[in-house]
């Protein structure tokens, strides 16, 4: 094996392994999206209603949002996180209450009704954006297998189609952020923020961002690795036969 292509080779699987760091760091946290808000008065007779209906078994996409808006709220993949401040005396510890459900419920065209119908757009997008890392990482970790039976058998032309997974997996972490961002901008139209809140992509988000990248780089080393040595394979060859 050339030094160019082994060397290649190296910078992928170096590239590979850091974006599927990355990716599983942004999966498994809920830092996608972060508010901020003011604080609040304990005694307020809005935000123990605000907690009072999100703590109810009737709690709806509106409710959850209201309350991720006044308690510094992050929202995740598939997880939502309410922060809530130690010394509210009508409310004890944990500190933080969260949610798995709620990513998954029906999103309607207005939030505030339910007979206006299911919005489709939004519900597929917060789906597809739960689905498509899992894929991603999934597609990462099939590929690693094969680019090791690659070195078991000191051959490059098998890492074709670990770049080609790797290129799918870059592709799906894509579709994973476009479809967050998308989400997260259609319901801010339907649900403007509160005067004094403001939000902003978190930690997790950069994290996904960053790894989409690193995948299609890992991905073009791996497929011009293998492509170029089997043509010069290939040359060498035909030369020895001539």
């Amino acid at each position: 094996m050339d030094n160019r292509f082994a060397t290649a080779f190296v910078i992928a699987c170096v590239l590979s392994l850091i974006s599927t760091i990355y990716m599983a760091a942004s999966i498994g946290t809920d830092f996608w999206y972060e508010y901020r808000s003011p604080v609040q008065e304990n005694s307020s007779d809005l935000n123990k209603s605000i907690w009072d209906e999100f703590v109810s078994d009737e709690a709806d996409e509106k409710t959850y949002n209201d309350a991720l808006f006044r308690y510094n709220g992050t929202v995740g993949l598939w997880r939502r996180y309410i922060t809530i401040s130690k010394n509210m005396h009508w409310y004890s510890p944990p500190e933080r209450t969260e949610s798995f459900d709620v990513q998954f419920m029906e999103k309607f065209v207005d939030p505030r009704n339910h007979n206006s119908g299911i919005d489709l757009l939004r519900t597929y997008l917060w789906r597809c954006q739960f689905l498509l890392p899992f894929v991603s990482l999934g597609l990462m970790c099939f590929g690693a297998l094969i680019g090791l039976c690659a070195c078991i058998c000191r051959s490059l032309y098998p890492t074709i189609a670990t770049g080609i997974l790797h290129l799918l997996a870059g592709l799906c972490t894509l579709g994973s952020v476009s479809c967050y961002v998308a989400g997260i901008e259609l319901l801010h139209q339907k649900l403007e923020l509160p005067d004094n809140v403001s939000g902003e992509f978190g930690w997790s988000f950069c994290l996904a961002c960053v790894s989409a990248p690193l995948q299609l780089m890992a991905s073009a080393l791996f497929i011009w690795a293998a492509h170029t040595n089997w043509k010069e394979y290939t040359l060498m060859k035909a030369y020895r036969v001539a």
